[in-house]
């Protein structure tokens, strides 16, 4: 592999499912006991906002019981050594990564612990309930959402994303279904750029098969394992 400056990592629910937060989809395609059509779109939202400000009030509860894995502290302090160009893309929206330490980092899929003004766009820092109609502090408007990506909406910062992607060395997708677009077409377009692609991931992914190189097994043992190798190298 030529010499590598610049890397992307993407990471995906299975980083955080060490830490016992639940993956996107559960059985049954259920995601934690409810059809994704039901709390995860902007129709959702407009139908029903008590059940969606409630399943994600529960969501953001549910972060504060869990703790940083061995894989987000790995991602951590590979960032903080790393001495080239850096972005972790996650499409988690739990807290997790900040926890560990990491800093180049954004959640192209938003984030519970921030609320969104849908009247002047606003966010807001957010811990505790976010009741619906809650107003918002910069423009009054009792307007307040959760600060999540829904299907259908474009996720954050596509355009940084794309632009880091080009100048990558390397592209390192880690605990992703492969199945999600836009995230799941990093790879070809990281390859297409001339980097070196490598997954680090429970099992083979819908998108296996664009990667240079695939490892299997728990991210909490790959990715230490990998970022160690990376350092000393």
């Amino acid at each position: 592999m030529t010499a590598v400056a610049n890397i992307v990592i993407l990471t995906g629910a299975g980083v955080s499912a060490e830490s016992g937060i639940a993956t996107f989809r559960g059985p049954g395609g259920l995601w934690e006991g409810h059809r994704v059509e039901d709390v995860c779109t902007p129709e959702a939202l407009a139908r029903d906002p008590a059940l969606v400000h409630r399943f994600y009030d529960l969501r953001r509860a549910a972060v504060d019981a869990v703790a940083p894995n061995p894989a987000h502290h790995a991602l951590a302090r590979l960032d903080a050594a790393w001495p080239g160009e850096l972005l972790i893309v996650t499409q988690n929206v739990d807290d997790l990564h900040e926890r560990a330490g990491a800093r180049r980092l954004l959640h192209m899929h938003g984030e519970l612990r921030s609320a969104l003004c849908a009247a002047c766009g606003a966010r807001h820092a957010w811990h505790g309930a976010l009741p619906p109609a809650t107003r918002c502090p910069t423009c009054g408007a009792p307007a307040l959402r959760p600060d999540i990506v829904f299907f259908g909406e474009m996720p954050y910062e596509m355009e940084r994303i794309e632009a880091a992607l080009a100048r990558a060395d390397l592209f390192v997708s880690i605990g992703t279904s492969g199945a999600v677009y836009p995230a799941a077409g990093f790879v070809r377009a990281a390859d297409a750029g001339g980097a070196a692609t490598l997954e680090l991931n429970l099992e083979r992914s819908a998108g296996s098969a664009w990667f240079d190189e695939t490892r299997l097994g728990p991210a909490g043992v790959l990715v230490p394992a990998w970022v160690d190798g990376l350092l000393a190298s």
